[in-house]
């Protein structure tokens, strides 16, 4: 398996969305059409009473499901400053449009910083805790994401990107590998 496979890999059972592209870890200035689709299609799901809008409830579930938790002040403080023209009534004093979703979404991804991210998947990577990517963890990601891919791939991409050689991969490596940075 090519390197370019391994990393893609990575990047595809990475849990967390919206890491950075291979290009490195530099903050992007806009969304690639994967990441607006997503954003379209969490809207779709959660916008339960298929009405084009979203209200606070469904909003939050949303965007928890891009990735992002929040607080329920932070989510009627977002709906306050993006209200649509729409009549209101007593039940959906507050809702939110697809369009409006999409910005919102937009500018919350485009403000992460994208090392954090790569943190983020490393943890959710690391299901152990012990700071390391193991062969048991790849192994259960594989089979989680129905990626079939064998034992002796799995461990090539282990030894390929194991700097220290200790047959795991720390965050340090994971870092390199998700940014295209050898440097790390």
């Amino acid at each position: 398996m090519s390197s370019l496979r391994k990393t893609d890999y990575l990047r595809k059972a990475s849990p967390t969305t919206s890491l950075p592209s291979k290009s490195g870890i530099g903050k992007r200035i806009k969304l690639s059409d994967e990441q607006k689709q997503e954003i379209k299609e969490a809207f779709e799901l959660f916008d339960t009473d298929k009405d084009g809008y979203l209200d606070a409830h469904e909003f939050k579930v949303a965007m928890r499901a891009l990735g992002f938790d929040i607080k329920k002040e932070e989510v009627l403080r977002l709906m306050r400053e993006n209200l649509d023209e729409r009549p209101l009534d007593d039940s959906h004093p507050m809702m939110i449009s697809s369009d409006s979703f999409l910005q919102v979404m937009t500018d919350k991804i485009l403000e992460r910083d994208p090392l954090d991210e790569i943190k983020k998947a490393f943890k959710l990577f690391d299901e152990d805790g012990n700071g390391k990517i193991s062969l048991k963890n790849l192994k259960k990601i594989a089979r989680e994401i129905g990626e079939s891919m064998s034992e002796e791939e799995l461990q090539a991409m282990i030894d390929e990107f194991d700097l220290d050689r200790d047959g795991e991969i720390n965050e340090n490596e994971f870092i390199a590998i998700m940014s295209n940075n050898d440097d790390l």
